[in-house]
């Protein structure tokens, strides 16, 4: 049997680990930004953002474990948004950007303490990366599919949804208005969203039946609503953007990016995984929205 107190300062030494990771990549970004730092505000914090996943990455290799960077998709934001905050706290002459930076870090916050007590160790790994390393062994080359794959696509669709803060920290060209109640709504509802299928879906798995599927709740009207959350906390931060300054309405590729790397890579995964290990999920897939809480499934583009 094992020893829950060896057990306890395992986990203690595999987060403190991680937070040595983290520390190591901050000093890394900090120093690109110091080398960059007569370069637009953006270009910067991508610069650091890539130096700081690197880092990330290094440790993961280094421990045999890329969960390393599952909390670098809640954490990077925060510190960017804080970035591009501090390079024009002078001009800053509305409430906004402090609503948008509170809504930011209770979203990041919420979804790093999220993964925190669900993750077991170093010897816990997401399952679908344990998968990828099966199937990209030594000899396949795993590393470049976790570089890739696992690390930098997720920081480069999480930087383009971070592109919506800019305008609104840095580069307002107008006062709060009507628009920013809608990016409000948007925003919180997500993070209510999120946060509500994420509760549902640890209280079944304390009590679920092998080949059970999760359909009470939320996940009774769509298949994904946390990953519905997700998405729709980004629009939120989109639209804050718009109504910050309409010139940023390219801003707009952030939110498109990451809806796509939910239907089309993360969405699929799990589907996959739920038909090979749930008898009757296939089923459930014809009766249950994919993404968007629906009573009913509604042929409407890819949200049924």
């Amino acid at each position: 049997m094992n020893n829950p107190i060896i057990n306890t300062k395992s986990l203690g030494i595999a987060f403190l680990l991680v937070a040595l990771a983290y520390i190591d990549a901050a000093i890394a970004a900090f120093l690109i930004g110091w080398v960059t730092g007569d370069k637009h505000p953006i270009l910067i914090a991508f610069t650091a953002d890539i130096a700081a996943t690197l880092t990330i990455y290094a440790w993961a290799r280094v421990f045999r474990n890329a969960s390393f960077y599952d909390p670098y998709w809640s954490v990077a934001p925060i510190a960017i948004a804080v970035f591009w905050v501090t390079t024009a706290a002078a001009t800053i002459s509305t409430c906004r950007p402090w609503i948008v930076i509170a809504l930011v870090s209770l979203w990041g916050l919420r979804l790093t303490w999220n993964w925190a007590r669900g993750w077991r160790g170093l010897k816990h790994e997401d399952w679908r990366y344990a998968d990828m390393r099966e199937r990209h062994g030594p000899k396949k080359r795993f590393w470049i599919v976790e570089l890739i794959g696992i690390e930098l696509v997720p920081t480069l669709a999480v930087f383009l949804g971070c592109l919506s803060l800019y305008p609104v920290l840095a580069d307002s060209t107008r006062s709060i208005w009507w628009p920013d109640a809608i990016a409000v709504l948007v925003a919180a509802a997500a993070i209510f969203i999120e946060t509500m299928a994420d509760e549902q879906m640890i209280a079944f798995a304390r009590t679920k039946q092998p080949g059970q599927i999760m359909n009470k709740g939320l996940w009774k009207y769509s298949r994904h609503p946390n990953y519905f959350g997700e998405i729709s906390f980004w629009w939120g931060l989109y639209f804050f953007g718009l109504a910050a300054n309409a010139s940023y309405w390219w801003t707009i590729a952030g939110p498109i990016a990451i809806t796509l790397l939910f239907l089309f890579i993360s969405i699929p995964m799990m589907d996959k995984r739920s038909k090979e290990r749930r008898p009757k999920y296939a089923e459930h897939m014809k009766k249950v929205s994919t993404l968007v809480p629906w009573r009913i499934k509604r042929k409407i583009g890819f949200i049924g």
